[in-house]
């Protein structure tokens, strides 16, 4: 856990991110590289300055190569000698790697740390990504599948509508929100607004992939990257900076029969973690970064961070709540469901996006104002979570 301290503060002071989607003219390395530049020259700095390199790549066969963290000084020979490590926690890998950042920061071990996420998926079969997914399952890892976790958060969204109603509703209005998000986002896989009653409707363009999920409730799988640099204050030339009040991280059991398929109890623990060490509460947040892999999972963590009891999600959506004009837009970036989840480079772009909104460099995505974020990203079925609670500082 890291939390608010003016001693240990880190800031993240460079960025870069590919667009995500099918790019096929692109590899692992060259999205490393063209995020690594872009982070390091946005700070100000020279490759030199650079003390540590984290990349977080959760790959599972999906590449070959499996020992990509020195690709990373493929971005400019003045890296070369620089420690670089490779990270993974699933879904939340990118996390995983700015954690493992700032506690290079903290510790004292450096003072700017390029933390870089990246996955390169869409070359691949469907069988071959649903196999790699699920590698990150107890119970179906190693086996083949077409619909990967699709499977695991349909039978989430069984034991929801079970206890709570049908929401098949909402889940369209999570759909539609977030793909209309999407739009305004240049990084975005999918830019296109298809309405709520496209996204409540089954058919040949819209298919049920695992009952009661439809394509339009499940992301995509793209390839992309995105890169921070991290730094104590002071570190780096002053230019447009944002700091992190606190991150949190929380595992829960991996066997699905030690955890309540509902309760999302280690995704809580961080969240609270985050917001209590932050010294925030949520109506001091502007916005919200959520990892919303399907939207029943988005639907859920309206209650995670306490926008609502149990079930009661629908009210946060037909007030209007999370819209990018309400009082907390949760995905203005159009969320995993419209930006896309390359596996590895997630909890950073997320990371990105937020910090973009908070330095008012968001464009068309931009919320006005917006001074506070909270970011939730999460690995497994809530397996690995961690949250973040990000401020501008200039």
């Amino acid at each position: 856990m890291y939390g608010d301290g003016e001693a240990d503060a880190v800031e993240i002071v460079g960025w870069g991110h590919t667009p995500f989607g099918r790019l096929p003219e692109e590899s692992l390395e060259s999205l490393i590289v063209t995020v690594a530049r872009e982070a390091i020259s946005q700070a100000g700095l020279q490759a030199r300055d650079i003390d540590e390199i984290v990349i977080g790549t959760y790959n599972a066969s999906l590449q070959p190569l499996a020992f990509p963290s020195s690709l990373v000084l493929q971005a400019d020979d003045d890296l070369l000698f620089t420690p670089a490590t490779r990270v993974e926690n699933a879904c939340a890998t990118g996390s995983a790697a700015l954690l493992q950042g700032i506690r290079a920061i903290r510790s004292g071990q450096a003072r700017r740390v390029l933390v870089v996420g990246a996955e390169k998926m869409t070359h691949a079969p469907a069988d071959a990504v649903g196999r790699a997914l699920l590698g990150a399952d107890y119970e179906l890892a190693g086996q083949s599948s077409q619909t990967g976790f699709a499977e695991l958060f349909a039978a989430v969204a069984d034991a929801y509508f079970a206890k709570y109603g049908d929401h098949g509703d909402e889940l369209a209005r999570i759909a539609a929100k977030n793909h209309r998000n999407g739009v305004a986002n240049p990084y975005a896989h999918l830019r296109f607004d298809l309405g709520y009653d496209f996204c409540r409707t089954s058919g040949p363009h819209n298919p049920v992939v695992v009952a009661p999920l439809r394509r339009t409730d499940c992301c995509p799988i793209s390839d992309g990257a995105a890169a921070v640099v991290l730094a104590a204050p002071g570190a780096a030339p002053e230019g447009p900076a944002v700091r992190f009040r606190a991150m949190a991280q929380a595992n829960d059991f991996l066997p699905a029969a030690r955890r309540d398929p509902l309760a999302f109890a280690a995704a809580h623990r961080a969240w609270a973690t985050a917001i209590e060490h932050a010294g925030v509460e949520l109506s001091d947040l502007d916005l919200l970064e959520v990892h919303d892999c399907f939207t029943i999972a988005e639907l859920i963590q309206y209650e995670i961070v306490g926008l609502c009891l149990p079930g009661g999600g629908g009210q946060v959506l037909a007030d209007g709540v999370v819209e990018r004009d309400g009082s907390l837009p949760v995905n203005p970036s159009g969320g995993l469901k419209a930006k896309g989840h390359p596996i590895g480079a997630t909890g950073v772009s997320q990371h990105v996006m937020a910090v973009l909104q908070l330095t008012d460099s968001a464009g068309a995505m931009q919320v006005p104002g917006a001074t506070v974020a909270g970011v939730f990203n999460m690995g497994g079925l809530g397996v690995a979570n961690y949250a973040s609670v990000l401020e501008r500082v200039r």
